[in-house]
């Protein structure tokens, strides 16, 4: 059994909300006007797992969704495309068959939204989504469980999960609006990448409070700590709620702030977003582009 409570002390995870709203604030005033401005609008837009999570999805929707995304370049020669396709799993052969572009292809698995099924489910959903051609794999942690202070279950299940993804890349949903203190952002920051997570995410946007700027500070500030004594870079991705190009803004001013530049590409930031697309490119041209 590992020691949490030693590992969360190390990793100094008594934080004070207040502070942490301050700090933000603090952040935003001095940084955000330095990156309104259209090369950081099209940086954002590269940053997006373009995603598609909602009951009435159609093999025809992503199909249409994946089209789009294969001409972007044509359209729009002199801005990058989106990062990557993120789907529910049934649709991750759908956009594996489409997709011509070298972008990465997300399947949220392991019992999304809620992750409240049986390990076994997890790791046979997890373990198709990669047969089926998911590079990237997004799960949301046991929330109920690390509320009950379980933590090593929930551990232990991200351990498995992290196993059945194979070369894929883990990306670790806290569901930060459910734990709702910095503290337990922190802790759950820590926990996650312990267990393997190659990024750790904030929100499935399916409840009513998603990405925070507070989040968005707490866990890249867990992430720099987790870099500095371990060596391993973490990457990190807020995703629900955010639509506007004020709001990606203001993540990517946090990001910039706490982990630096090289955190800036999508290899280690990303945003998961519906809406914010067509919102940065708008942005990006001046005028209103419904594209994607």
């Amino acid at each position: 059994m590992k020691d949490f409570e030693a590992l969360f002390a190390e990793y100094s995870c008594d934080i004070d909300d207040e502070i942490v709203k301050k700090e933000v604030e603090k952040i935003i005033n001095k940084h955000y006007a330095e990156n309104d401005n259209v090369e950081v609008y099209k940086k954002c837009l590269n940053l997006i797992d373009l995603t598609t999570l909602n009951g009435d999805d159609t093999t025809e929707k992503v199909k249409t969704m994946v089209e789009k995304v294969n001409n972007f370049s044509k359209n729009y020669s002199n801005i990058p495309n989106v990062a990557a396709i993120c789907v529910y799993p049934a649709l991750v052969e759908t956009v594996k068959e489409n997709l011509t572009q070298k972008l990465g292809i997300a399947a949220v698995s392991a019992g999304f939204p809620a992750s409240q099924t049986f390990i076994e489910v997890k790791i046979a959903e997890t373990a198709l989504s990669v047969q089926a051609g998911a590079s990237e794999i997004d799960v949301v942690i046991s929330v109920g469980k690390f509320l009950e202070k379980n933590y090593d279950e929930v551990f232990d299940e991200l351990q498995e999960i992290k196993a059945a993804c194979g070369e894929s890349h883990l990306k670790v949903i806290l569901e930060t609006g459910a734990l709702k203190t910095a503290e337990n952002i922190k802790k759950a920051s820590v926990l996650a990448m312990e267990a393997g997570a190659d990024f750790i995410k904030t929100s499935t946007g399916k409840i009513t409070v998603s990405a925070t700027l507070e989040a968005t500070y707490v866990m890249c500030k867990a992430i720099k700590e987790w870099y500095e004594k371990t060596g391993e870079k973490v990457g990190y991705k807020p995703a629900g709620g955010i639509s506007t190009t004020e709001e990606a803004v203001k993540h990517y001013t946090i990001v910039k702030q706490i982990l630096g530049n090289d955190w800036l590409n999508n290899n280690s930031f990303r945003f998961g977003a519906s809406r914010l697309a067509n919102n940065l490119l708008s942005s990006i041209l001046g005028k209103e582009e419904k594209y994607f």
